[in-house]
């Protein structure tokens, strides 16, 4: 690829368009939150069971790996997936949109929400797979995943920008069909690419089969036995599964208890982007080379500090030193969301590096399955913890001790950092068994 500019010029627009289209999903989804509760009245143990339920097609991006690894359509393996994914998404919007306006049900709402993850799981496992084919031969150091990084933050920069402007001004329906013809956009442009002009390598199986679903099924088998990735991945996954994220409750207290508006709310998500589009350009600039097991842990130990400030927040602390609400809510609040994020980043090079040829696409949907599983288990366990301390539409008065609850879960993972593979340690250990 190094000797082709033309097909790393043609990566960059495909992923960079790519993630920027997926980064915009915050768009419609910030209409979704907005349309249940104040169309469909849902309360906050509802509104983050439908948010959470909605995540599980991305549990199966191990199958959609596989899938993509092994099986061709016209000789190519990962923009047929991508073109198929955002059809899908541009579909299931734009069927919401017509029907959201015939007063649709919460079932029918839920499937077509569904349908579009299941689409974006599609895309993302394709576009991944590409980043780490590309990453491995043109940018190990991090520069592919980090440009691709700062695309998906600038599309949910303008996603939640005009999100919160055009629910004020029009509907939360509005969002829905303007994603879903962004959607179908991205669908047209992507069939007209060729994968053979991205210059991608070859994909071969790790074990030098010919790389038939059974095959790459035992590839990732095998490489998932290996105790560098294996253990990486359960901290990464454990780290997020075991705090109870009350994200739901947290959305009905800032809108119907604080009053705060769809547009601050909107601001306050694109701040947050704005966070991670910095993060993006800090890590690419100057800590790349940094121990991915520190800056994980750093970055944990920052969520924890955050969620007691949401303590702080939630208990009037604040208020009583002069800072308004609609303050903390635009510059704190959407940063506590993407942060649970940030790790993802140091993560993904991480496993870009420890990843064997022709297993990139599906290690890499076995990681983003499990991030994703284990977002879905932390915000089941919100519901539950929401439904322990007593919150409810118009009692939030337990909700200070469901977010002291998670703080205190955040920081029990920092106990086990161990487990996240040092490069530097293992090439230690490598020389002294050499020696």
């Amino acid at each position: 690829m190094s000797s082709d500019g033309g097909g790393s010029r043609r990566i960059r627009w495909l992923l960079g368009f790519g993630f920027f289209v997926q980064g915009f999903r915050g768009f419609p989804w910030l209409g979704a939150n907005f349309f249940l509760t104040d169309e469909l009245r849902v309360n906050p143990s509802v509104l983050q069971l439908l948010q959470n339920s909605a995540n599980l097609p991305m549990v199966a991006k191990p199958i959609y790996g596989v899938v993509s690894d092994a099986v061709y359509f016209f000789g190519q393996h990962r923009v047929p997936y991508i073109a198929f994914g955002a059809l899908l998404q541009a579909v299931s919007w734009l069927a919401i949109a017509f029907l959201a306006r015939s007063n649709v049900s919460i079932l029918a709402l839920s499937l077509y929400l569904l349908l579009s993850n299941l689409g974006a799981s599609v895309v993302e496992v394709a576009n991944d797979a590409i980043v780490a084919e590309a990453g491995k031969q043109k940018s190990p150091s991090g520069e592919l995943p980090s440009f691709v990084w700062m695309a998906s933050s600038l599309g949910g920069i303008l996603g939640n920008l005009l999100g919160g402007i055009a629910i004020k001004t029009f509907s939360s329906q509005s969002t829905f069909l303007v994603f879903g013809l962004l959607a179908l956009l991205q669908f047209l442009v992507t069939i007209t690419i060729r994968e053979k002009s991205l210059n991608l390598p070859d994909n071969h199986s790790p074990s030098g089969g010919g790389g038939g679903i059974k095959s790459h099924v035992s590839d990732l088998s095998r490489v998932l036995r290996k105790p560098e990735i294996s253990y990486s991945i359960a901290w990464m996954a454990l780290s997020t599964a075991l705090v109870p994220v009350l994200t739901g409750t947290m959305f009905f207290y800032q809108t119907k208890i604080l009053n705060i508006d769809a547009s601050l709310l909107g601001i306050s998500k694109v701040v947050g982007q704005v966070a991670m589009l910095l993060w993006g350009v800090v890590y690419n600039r100057w800590l790349k080379t940094t121990s991915p097991r520190k800056l994980i842990a750093a970055i944990q130990g920052t969520i924890a500090v955050f969620v007691v400030s949401d303590l702080l927040f939630v208990r009037g602390v604040y208020r009583d030193l002069g800072v308004a609400d609609s303050v903390y809510v635009l510059f704190v609040s959407g940063i506590l969301e993407t942060l649970f994020y940030f790790k993802n980043l140091p993560f993904t090079v991480l496993m870009t590096r420890l990843c064997p040829r022709g297993c990139e696409g599906s290690l890499m949907a076995f990681v983003m399955s499990a991030i994703a599983l284990a977002f879905i288990v932390s915000g089941y366990l919100g519901i539950v913890l929401a439904s322990f301390v007593e919150v409810t539409v118009d009692d939030h008065s337990g909700f200070a001790g469901g977010l002291a609850v998670e703080a205190v879960c955040v920081v029990v993972p920092l106990v086990f950092t161990s487990w996240i593979y040092d490069e530097k340690e293992g090439a230690e250990e490598k020389s002294k068994k050499k020696e």
